[in-house]
């Protein structure tokens, strides 16, 4: 499997690396490594985490990151993991 980050994801995590930075560059490098190592890892275990509460679809998933949200959707028949979104979760 490949892992595939769309577009809306890369401009979401832009704007939350941007808005750690301003406290601390090295946070925000720490936090990229730290959150690009879990999605990696997706490729081992891609339904490890739990079926999102944003979609239908079993095939889409919420992996719970630092208090943010990232949205992926597994597409088996294309060998490909997509990284939809990223968000803060606030009630």
């Amino acid at each position: 499997m490949v892992i595939v980050r769309k577009r809306e994801y890369l401009d979401e995590l832009k704007h939350i690396l941007s808005f750690i930075a301003k406290d601390s560059v090295e946070r925000a490098k720490y936090f990229r490594q730290q959150l690009d190592s879990r999605i990696d890892d997706l490729v081992n275990f891609p339904y490890k985490y739990r079926h999102s509460l944003h979609h239908d679809s079993i095939e889409v998933r919420d992996l719970i990151f630092k208090g943010y949200t990232i949205v992926y959707r597994i597409n088996a028949a294309e060998e490909k993991i997509e990284i939809i979104e990223i968000f803060k979760w606030t009630k």
